[in-house]
């Protein structure tokens, strides 16, 4: 990784300031969020574009800086620590990490990565708050919203929980903001038996004041700015268009503060107990970072004259950035670099479903290194399937194709078969020295490639102005193919034997056509640029400019004088290696499911292989098990090991449930699992799980328990459930709905038959059951191991680190 973040270690360099007469441009991409892995929708939505963007920035000779970093405040970051035992910070530290080193991975090459749970942070977004209340742009109002005695403090959205009040839902564990189930937005007030997430006692209704951003008295500053900019920056269609919706709508006054702990504090004597609203307090970032880079930060930010800012971020971040975003800084009344552009990409799905953090779903940053499928690759895919006008659709079968017909069929057949042909000994080639070319210029071949050559060149650069990488990927690949083309045609190899001169034309020129392509293509794959300017045997910084101050672009359309005769070149290599069919499925395969359930699976996997590789016995163990042979044999089969496997686990369904007639917190259920009639089974769930959910529920049933009566009803199994570690909430452990009713859970690396019946003076269920739990990604384990199906792991809906039983 050899051109990545300039400032994320290593030697420092100098911060870059704008220079005056130059054309100083300003690139940010969303800051992602620091409370998961990024998966390849969020790099290439924000992170990979932006960069590439800036790469090809540099390559026209411009004074660029690209800036990005973590965001780092606000209810998710507090959620997730809640969920993690950890605290705000060290959850913020934890992410941060991951981000660095997977977009360090990807070769993002930003001037600063830096994050917002910084003093520069607080420093800025104190100083933007003043200035807005100086100039009569806040104003103040009372809001209603759950407050938990308890914990003494008012409940963000997302950390309270209830039922969802939506018709056929009743989902137990609806947040504050949305309800997973059904999809439903939701206030939290609007749901059912709402309970604090961090202590499960029910909050209530309380009046809290809140400070908000008066964005109906800046529309018309606003609305001028926009008519301005999105003509004169080109923005985005999709930019336009969801900018123009929440003008049509109507702007409305916007909550600025929060009743959080974890974040920028409100400088203001009657707001002291609350924080900033991460929308407002997040695009800020973008301004803090550069403070970090430079102490001069303001010549960046406070300079719209010499200063063009472009913006790169997914749809669901367009109106923090074209309305809110600029009004904070419109109603300042400073001099502030606003927008110049705008690039908002669709979303990327991963093959029939949506690539989610939340759930898990898709290929990650750190998958993709683990594939062992090369960084450039990635880029390359990724660039050529860029959501910019509509969603588009990840799959492997398409990254199968692209990868062999286009990166190795196309640009890596072009590029080792000229430096292959150079690198032979002469006699058969030309014992790797660029060969001169007296007569180039004249030559009738060599001529229509430079014009087709050239006309791309000026396309590829009008097209990457406009900021439409998908476009000038495509130009630039499609030069690869007249290079391929111009081979075919001139027939080198009959050339070398027939007419010395004209293969030593060809040859020369097809050899600047690489360093061209290196060059063209460096934006994209720069990795792949430095393996090509290496088998050039050209230093990293041999990249060809672009730059309209040197004429770059009129110099490369002469082709043959791109590299000198007499020049030596390296040692040619395969560029790209073919992706077979067999890896394909392997892959499809592998990040199938969500994250966790393949977390959960490799770590069963890797137990069951352990678990072969054991050793039952050694030399010095055979001895003794000679001697102990006799007593062994005394012993009965009721004295063997106490297994998980000695317990008969199925998948079972409630086919009928009620109440016990005789006793208010138990149901009576006729479970079906795969047996000829139904199981009675009698469970003490009735103060924990409302009677409409137990019906047709999938369960997974203890089967070998000895029958016992209760309440005069005989229960002849037991429905597993977990419960949280104060007994107040419990719910259910639930197999995969495609598991076959009556099948056995199993666990990975334990094989053998179950008791008929559990011996309950041999206590197996009561030693067995204190290691039956559930990990932070909500999965049913015995100790480390999955409770699993054939159609997966077995779940509860939010329970994290519970005991089952």
């Amino acid at each position: 990784m050899v051109d990545l973040s300039l400032n994320n270690g290593g030697t420092a360099k100098s911060p870059k300031l704008p220079i005056p007469g130059k054309r100083n441009i300003l690139i940010t991409s969303a800051l992602p969020y620091v409370n998961n892995v990024p998966h390849l929708g969020n790099i290439i939505g924000c992170v990979l574009s932006a960069d590439v963007f800036a790469r090809f920035c540099r390559l026209r000779g411009y004074n660029a800086i690209y800036i990005c970093g973590t965001d780092e405040y606000g209810t998710a970051t507090e959620t997730k620590a809640m969920e993690e035992n950890s605290t705000p910070q060290e959850i913020c530290d934890k992410y941060h990490a991951i981000h660095r080193e997977v977009y360090e991975w990807f070769n993002i090459g930003f001037d600063k990565f830096g994050r917002t749970s910084t003093p520069e942070q607080t420093e800025v977004c104190q100083a933007i708050f003043k200035r807005l209340l100086e100039n009569s742009w806040l104003s103040e109002n009372t809001m209603q919203q759950l407050y938990c005695n308890n914990c003494e403090r008012f409940l963000a959205d997302r950390l309270v929980e209830g039922a969802c009040p939506t018709e056929g839902c009743n989902y137990q564990s609806a947040r504050g903001d949305q309800c997973e189930k059904c999809g439903k937005l939701l206030n939290p007030t609007d749901l059912i038996n709402p309970r604090c997430k961090r202590c499960q006692s029910t909050p209530h209704v309380r009046d809290t004041n809140h400070l908000f951003l008066e964005l109906p008295l800046l529309n018309d500053k606003l609305v001028e700015y926009i008519n301005i900019t999105s003509e004169a920056g080109s923005w985005s269609q999709n930019a336009i268009q969801q900018t123009n919706a929440w003008l049509k709508d109507g702007l409305k006054p916007r909550c600025i503060t929060r009743d959080l702990k974890w974040g920028v504090p409100v400088p203001h004597e009657k707001f002291k107990d609350k924080v900033f609203y991460v929308w407002f307090d997040a695009p800020i970032g973008y301004v803090s970072i550069t403070a970090c880079y430079t102490p001069d930060w303001e010549q960046w930010w406070k300079n719209p004259e010499n200063v063009e800012l472009y913006q790169f971020m997914g749809k669901d971040n367009v109106p923090f950035h074209t309305v809110m975003f600029p009004c904070s800084l419109l109603g300042t009344g400073e001099n502030w670099t606003l927008m110049k552009s705008i690039s908002v990409t669709e979303y990327l799905n991963y093959e029939d479903g949506k690539f989610s953090k939340s759930k898990g779903v898709g290929v990650f940053g750190n998958d993709a290194k683990d594939t062992g499928i090369p960084v450039e690759v990635w880029r390359y895919y990724l660039l050529t399937n860029r959501p910019e006008v509509s969603d588009t659709l990840f799959t492997w079968a398409d990254l199968q194709a692209k990868l062999n017909n286009e990166l190795l069929s196309n640009l890596g057949n072009f590029v080792n078969r000229v430096l292959s042909f150079i690198a032979k000994p002469s006699g058969q080639g030309y014992g790797s020295i660029i060969p001169d070319a007296p007569g180039a210029e004249s030559h009738a071949l060599t001529i229509t490639l430079a014009q087709k050559v050239g006309k791309y060149v000026e396309q590829y650069v009008e097209v990457m102005e406009k900021v439409k990488l998908k476009q000038g990927l495509k130009v630039a690949m499609s030069i690869s193919g007249e290079g391929n083309a111009y081979l075919q045609e001139s027939q080198f190899w009959r050339l070398y034997k027939e007419d010395q001169p004209s293969c030593a034309i060809v040859m020369r020129t097809s050899a600047g056509l690489v360093q061209l392509l290196a060059s063209l293509l460096e934006p994209f794959m720069p990795s792949f640029s430095l393996q090509v300017l290496k088998q050039l045997n050209l230093s990293p910084e041999s990249k060809l400019s672009l730059s309209d101050d040197t004429e770059g672009i009129e110099k490369v359309k002469n082709l043959w004088e791109i590299l000198p005769a007499g020049h030596k070149i390296g040692k040619p290599e395969p560029l790209f290696k073919e992706l077979k069919d067999e890896e394909v499925e392997f892959y499809r395969r592998k990040f199938a499911g969500t994250q966790a359930e393949r977390e959960v699976k490799a770590a069963a996997d890797k137990a069951a292989e352990q678990l072969k590789k054991t050793k039952l016995s050694d030399g010095s163990e055979k001895k003794q098990q000679k001697k102990s042979a006799a007593e062994a044999k005394s012993k009965s089969a009721s004295e063997a090991e106490i297994s998980i496997v000695r317990l008969d686990i199925r998948v079972g369904i409630i086919r009928k449930v009620q109440k016990h007639p005789d006793a208010d917190s138990l149901y009576v259920e006729e479970i079906d699992v795969g047996e000829a009639a139904p199981r009675t089974v009698v469970s003490g769930l009735v103060n924990y799980i409302p009677i409409e959910e137990m019906q047709d529920r999938r369960v997974c049933v203890l089967c070998n328990l000895k029958p016992a009566t209760m309440r005069g009803i005989k229960s002849h199994a037991m429905v597993l459930a977990a419960s949280d570690s104060e007994h107040s909430k419990v719910e259910l452990v639930e197999p995969p709905t495609e598991a076959a009713i009556g099948e056995r859970v199993k666990f990975p690396g334990f094989e053998g038959e179950a008791d008929d019946v559990l011996n309950p003076k041999k206590k197996v269920w009561e030693t067995l059951q204190v290691d039956l739990n559930t990990d932070s990604n909500l999965v049913a384990r015995f100790k480390d191991i999955p409770f699993t199906t054939s159609a997966g792991v077995c779940k509860v809906s939010t329970i994290v680190n519970g005991s089952i039983r």
